[in-house]
């Protein structure tokens, strides 16, 4: 276990990578939420990471390609699903990172090897995504395991192209992570770190949603108007093991 302290998050890790993922048509959605209830809600030793006194929960649907361990190819049939995750943001010994209320997959193999391996609340969903005519749909709502209901119903056009995220913006803040935190068996947090280039972003516009995710994971209704709405088309990750 290392224990270099991480001072630049987005620096490329040393050392071979253990997997490898390509992550797709991202959609960015962040409601600000009082520090103190997202507090509420962490494990002990992770601190609620907030910009300009606010804290906040992101919901973000996408799509997994090429899930890979370095020692393989990707696996057709396996290796590519959808995924929703809740989360948040923290920070654990003064390390910034992403903390997961929970993860929906519509792959089983995905989700048990996560849960086992990677201590993460993964859940089993049926989930669709589909662009007609300038519109992006997408659908999930979970099977199993429990806390039920939950799902995402979403409809949005990809606005104006924003580049990447200016550093010490909101943007920055919200997208910019390099570092997840997990609670092993024992009550232990355990860091993961991914590297990719900064993810391009657009603004997204006509979005309409109807989702229970926020509910489900004890954050409350958080309502259907997000504080910030951001597509982005994707970026190709290095996944490296827990410390």
């Amino acid at each position: 276990m290392s224990t270099t302290p991480l001072t630049v998050p987005a620096t490329r890790p040393k050392g071979r990578p253990d997997g490898f993922q390509r992550w797709r048509s991202l959609l960015f959605l962040h409601w600000r939420v009082a520090p103190q209830v997202i507090q509420a809600l962490l494990p002990a030793g992770l601190e609620v990471d907030v910009f300009e006194g606010a804290a906040y929960v992101g919901v973000v649907p996408f799509t997994m390609r090429d899930v890979s361990p370095w020692w393989a190819p990707s696996v057709p049939g396996i290796s590519n699903f959808h995924e929703l995750n809740v989360r948040t943001y923290v920070r654990h010994k003064g390390v910034p990172g992403v903390w997961f209320f929970s993860l929906d997959a519509a792959s089983s193999v995905a989700v048990l090897v996560a849960r086992a391996f990677w201590h993460l609340p993964y859940h089993r969903a049926s989930m669709a995504l589909t662009f007609e005519h300038g519109e992006v749909r997408y659908s999930s709502r979970r099977r199993w395991p429990k806390p039920l209901p939950g799902a995402l119903e979403a409809s949005y056009r990809i606005g104006v192209a924003r580049g990447t995220a200016t550093p010490g913006s909101v943007e920055h803040f919200l997208l910019e992570r390099y570092v997840l935190f997990a609670q092993r068996t024992n009550g232990s947090i355990a860091l993961g770190r991914v590297h990719h280039e900064p993810y391009p972003f657009y603004d997204v516009e006509q979005l309409s949603i109807e989702q229970t995710m926020t509910d489900v994971n004890g954050l409350g209704p958080c309502g259907d108007a997000p504080a910030f709405a951001h597509f982005s088309p994707g970026v190709d990750v290095d996944i490296y093991g827990l410390e």
